[in-house]
């Protein structure tokens, strides 16, 4: 029995009740002051964003700002555009680069998805007696020239039946800027089914059944400065 009891066995007890009893007062009681594990998780995380507060970001060095990605993409799609739509004729790409300059909104590849739109749209409205909608579209003169010609027509009793077919090719054939409004010039070459009837049904143009093709030729014009988006047209001829 004594050989449990020896001296160093007691003095291997004796110490292990001494840790045991610092280590119940450290972890063992409760000051009523301790933070629950929210607060100590809030505390690291501020703890963690002070520090990443006071590192210091990399900047580019003074007087040299840092690219901008998406203007560079912009820049080279617009370049890429302009060559497509001048076709090797240097001072149309020219032209439609001073164009781009005064303009920030214009593109060559909006611009015609734009002109084709409008296109069809006059046509049709033209063929309609749409004055409305041609009104919208038009600058004053070229209107007052459409108008007469629609007024011309309903004095006459004749009627008009039309149906746009499509626009097989259009392209851009000038432009210019001259300090105050942009012009971009277009030919269409479309595709139509046109018929024009006298008061009596007796058909005097066209053919009711048959695609024509015809060609035009059409400047656009906006001044850039202006808030209004919208291009006019501003000049018509028909091509041969």
């Amino acid at each position: 029995m004594d050989e449990f009891f020896d001296l160093p066995t007691l003095i291997v007890i004796g110490v292990a009740v001494v840790i045991l009893f610092r280590l119940r007062s450290v972890l063992g009681t409760r000051t009523g002051n301790e933070r629950p594990p929210v607060d100590r998780t809030r505390s690291e995380e501020a703890k963690a964003r002070a520090g990443e507060e006071t590192v210091v970001p990399l900047r580019p060095q003074q007087g040299t700002p840092a690219p901008n990605l998406d203007d560079e993409r912009r820049a080279r799609k617009l370049e890429a555009e302009i060559e497509q739509s001048a076709h090797g004729d240097a001072a149309l790409a020219e032209n439609l680069k001073a164009v781009a300059d005064a303009d920030p909104t214009f593109t060559p590849k909006s611009f015609l998805e734009g002109a084709k739109m409008a296109y069809e749209m006059i046509v049709t409205s033209f063929a309609q007696g749409d004055r409305a909608t041609l009104k919208n579209l038009l600058e004053k003169d070229v209107f007052d020239g459409f108008q007469r010609a629609i007024a011309e027509r309903e004095a006459a009793g004749r009627r008009v039946d039309f149906t746009f077919v499509g626009l097989p090719k259009i392209e851009i054939s000038d432009a210019e800027y001259d300090k105050r409004v942009v012009n971009v010039t277009v030919r269409f070459y479309a595709e139509v089914v046109s018929a024009t009837y006298e008061k009596d049904g007796q058909l005097v143009e066209g053919h009711a059944e048959q695609v024509q093709n015809i060609a035009d030729e059409w400047t656009f014009s906006r001044n850039p400065k202006s808030r209004d988006p919208n291009w006019k047209l501003v000049a018509t001829s028909q091509l041969d």
